[in-house]
């Protein structure tokens, strides 16, 4: 999966000179968390959050009256906050190793620029939800089994013949990554929603070969 197919694209910039109140009122307007910060030509020099905003604004026990109050932030520049040579990715890594920067790094966001640090765009912490939703197919709901099977080659094999057998159409496989030591690992499959007899004939099927770790129905509604 690349940033690439995920990231947002024709993303918002400003430069470094700019003000805090224009940026924290585009970003306000716009219902975003963070803007990449540019040079003339396009190249990345920093990344401003709303937590930098936030940080750099005065404390509303301040003794300032409005219009000491409208200078001081007015006098404020993107520069002054913002993260300098922010962490980035490119089009063509990983959304995995985008989401692994990001926790490591604890960033909502990444600006995804080219080999000459341009903006192409910029993922966040929601594209990647959105990528393991699309990926697992949860929206449409489905029927999840995990099964503990040994990481020899071949050993999902029997299963998939199993729910070959039994009409189960699957839409998507996860396993859990283990130590070279470890002899076991966790698979995640989930399959389309089946008749109840049948699902029950499978899952007696599966408990007699795998005994399965566990089986979750999902419904999914939408959030109004």
């Amino acid at each position: 999966m690349l940033v690439e197919n995920w990231m947002t694209k024709n993303v918002i910039t400003l430069t470094a000179d700019r003000s805090m109140m224009k940026a924290a009122k585009l970003m306000k307007d716009k219902h975003i968390s963070s803007l990449p910060i540019v040079d003339e030509d396009g190249k990345i020099v920093g990344i401003l959050s709303d937590r930098d905003i936030k940080e750099a604004s005065p404390s509303k026990a301040t003794t300032l009256d409005m219009h000491e109050l409208y200078y001081l932030l007015s006098d404020i520049k993107i520069g002054d906050i913002m993260t300098k040579k922010p962490v980035t990715i490119k089009g063509k890594e990983t959304v995995e190793k985008a989401a692994a920067l990001m926790l490591e790094g604890r960033f909502g966001s990444l600006p995804v620029v080219d080999g000459e640090g341009k903006v192409l765009g910029i993922i966040t912490d929601t594209d990647v939800f959105n990528v393991l939703i699309d990926i697992t197919g949860v929206r449409n709901g489905g029927v999840q089994v995990c099964l503990q099977i040994s990481t020899e080659p071949g050993s999902l094999s029997p299963v998939l013949d199993v729910l070959k057998e039994n009409g189960a159409r699957i839409m998507s496989i996860l396993t859990r990554n283990v130590a070279e030591e470890q002899n076991v690992k966790d698979v995640y499959i989930r399959i389309k929603d089946m008749d109840k007899p049948s699902l029950k004939k499978l899952q007696a099927t599966m408990e007699e070969k795998f005994k399965p770790q566990y089986w979750v129905i999902d419904h999914v509604h939408p959030v109004v």
